[in-house]
């Protein structure tokens, strides 16, 4: 009899891999546990039947996981070999000199005095492999690895299965493959770790079951406003004023960011396999070369994660900052692997550098242009000391405009909060209709095209068979015509990694981006009820008069800083999905066309009668 087993995590399929997409709580059966690297084969109650990782499910009756009831399998240490194809040679120096100087062409941002200057006209590709997985599809919708809930959004650290209405946090998906446990998470920096890396209350192992030993706090995606709230910005006697100071301008379409006059950017590239401790640990280093310097940094995926959770504390109760593409995906391994990864982290960081307050912060550019390992340490502790965090970085904002009116801010904030859920629903929806689009491309359809032409092919065998004289005119073009569709066939499986991929990605970056704005929109709201309170609050002698129009005025400084973050968010929200459009239209024309000459070609070849 087969055995049946819980569900323990969120699993989303990847397509093309056999994999089977399942819910927590989901009860499936075990058809296969002799699969091994991790895997089993299950059936879902619909009858569907996939792999899942082992270490998602477990046997009713406190049974542990499946991967310790399974068949055992020889303990290796991880073949880490192939890493070596990305090393590049000691004596070549020129190949990690690159001029970024004419990267990818930036959105226009909204109008300022000091306008940024235009940019190069090609775009680097954000990745081109359609089989990474972000994270899980939380919608409850179909297998969907694009319309994966963001945790922020990627690694799993504070997400919400629905970030608009829940605060529980998701299990992150796990990669098994080669160098998962070894690869980023061994402490390399400092004996003593770091703050952000010991939180006070309740954590989350990210990595899944057996990965890291980073711990990431549960209270609250902002620690330091977990801790106080909205009004330690706004009863603060004398907001402390940093030298990171953050100029808000009124500009045609409302208020917006001060934008630098030259366009950061940078180049995530060159990955290569480096050892710790005699070769027992390995990991993999990439090149980030900022256009600024045109000087290569060295970055491991933990530099990068750690410079995400800096840019969260310090910004993220006033900007969204969009996860890092998840450390650990399933189903892909090696090459692939590093390749996805690095694209991932390349298109990350773009959008790091185009926002003109997180890519000009002290944080980003001591990522991007640290001399040496001791500046580098020295620069990382000051970080991780910064107290202009959380809350606190409305302090250094300034906006050069007249104080709003409570109702306004009020009114501005719904209306935000109305468009970025309206989108974040409008974004799931064509996600999950291009994962069922880019299914039938890959499968059932490019099917057809074959069985027509395998068709056309076997009638013309069994004309040739008639020995009549004439016969060859027709049968010759039959075959040339059967051909034809079984290269069609191939075509439309082929079709979806040159134009639906780009705007898959598109999409499912900004559903990791729109799920952060729940939260930070949250802290404008909840500093929007203290600012309501303040009449009762001055009644118990809480607050006095004085304290109440300083709320007020504070809150106002905060709602500038939401209307400049929209701008800008809408800014690149136009640009990228003008480009990405125009692209995936391009190619699907080039698709039909291609399709209709070779149809042409095929009926040329009938003798008109």
């Amino acid at each position: 009899m087969a055995n049946t087993a819980q569900v323990l995590y969120d699993f989303t399929a990847e397509p093309g891999n056999n994999e089977l997409t399942v819910r927590e709580g989901e009860t499936v059966t075990i058809t296969n546990q002799g699969v091994g690297g991790g895997w089993i084969e299950a059936q879902n109650s619909r009858g569907e039947v996939g792999l899942v990782p082992e270490d998602y499910i477990e046997l009713p009756g406190g049974g542990g996981n499946v991967g310790h009831v399974a068949a055992p399998v020889a303990a290796h240490a991880p073949d880490l070999s192939f890493f070596d194809a990305f090393a590049a040679p000691a004596n070549n120096t020129t190949q990690n000199q690159v001029d970024v100087g004419a990267c990818s062409p930036q959105p226009d941002t909204p109008d300022t005095p000091a306008p940024p200057s235009s940019s190069s006209p090609d775009e680097a590709s954000n990745g081109k492999d359609p089989w990474s997985v972000w994270n899980q599809d939380t919608t409850g919708g179909s297998s969907n690895n694009w319309a994966a809930q963001p945790e922020g959004t990627i690694t799993g650290k504070s997400a919400a299965p629905d970030p608009w209405g829940s605060t529980a946090q998701s299990h992150p998906q796990a990669y098994q493959g080669p160098g998962a446990e070894e690869d980023e998470w061994d402490d390399e920096w400092d004996d003593v770790k770091s703050n952000s890396e010991s939180g006070d209350g309740g954590a989350i192992q990210r990595g899944g079951a057996t990965g890291s030993s980073m711990k990431i706090s549960l209270n609250n995606r902002f620690p330091g406003f977990s801790k106080s709230g909205p009004e330690l910005f706004l009863l603060c006697k004398q907001p402390p004023k940093g030298k990171e100071k953050i100029t808000i301008y009124m500009g045609e379409v409302g208020p917006v960011w001060s934008y630098p006059e030259a366009q950061l950017d940078c180049v995530v590239a060159d990955p290569k396999k480096g050892t710790k401790m005699y070769g027992l640990k390995s990991y993999i280093e990439y090149h980030v070369i900022p256009n600024t310097t045109n000087r290569p940094v060295n970055h491991r995926y933990k530099h990068f994660d750690w410079l995400y959770e800096r840019l969260l504390d310090k910004f993220g109760s006033a900007i969204p900052i969009p996860s890092l593409p998840d450390k650990q995906v399933t189903g892909r391994f090696e090459e692939e692997f590093i390749k996805m990864r690095m694209e991932r982290l390349q298109g990350w960081m773009t959008r790091m550098c185009r926002h003109p307050v997180v890519s000009n912060s002290d944080v980003f550019q001591l990522f991007l242009t640290y001399k040496d390992e001791k500046d580098w340490k020295t620069g990382k502790r000051k970080a991780e000391k910064d107290e202009d965090v959380g809350v606190m970085i409305f302090s250094s904002i300034e906006p050069e405009a007249p104080d709003l009116d409570p109702i306004e801010v009020e009114q501005k904030c719904d209306q935000f909060s109305r468009f970025t859920k309206a989108m974040d629903d409008g974004v799931k929806d064509l996600l999950t209709v291009g994962q069922e689009h880019w299914k039938r491309c890959t499968g059932p359809l490019p099917k057809e095209y074959q069985r027509i032409g395998k068709a056309f092919q076997n009638l013309s065998s069994v004309f040739t068979s008639s020995g009549y004289q004439g016969e060859a005119t027709l049968t010759d073009a039959m075959t040339s015509a059967g051909k034809t569709y079984e290269e069609i066939a191939q075509m439309v499986a082929e079709q979806p990694r040159k134009d639906l991929h780009f705007l898959m990605e598109n999409n499912n970056e900004y559903k990791g981006l729109l799920g952060c704005f729940p939260d930070t929109i949250g802290v404008h709201k909840a500093a929007i009820e203290k600012v309501k309170e303040g009449d009762r609050l001055v009644a118990a002698s809480k607050i006095t008069p004085q304290d109440k129009v300083t709320m007020a005025k504070r809150v106002s400084t905060m709602s500038y800083a939401l209307q400049a973050e929209m701008n800008h968010f809408h800014s690149n929200r136009i640009y990228d999905y003008n480009r990405v459009m125009q692209l995936y239209l391009e190619e699907q024309v080039k698709f039909y066309e291609t399709i209709a000459e070779k149809l042409k070609q095929a009926h040329s070849q009938f003798t008109t009668m």
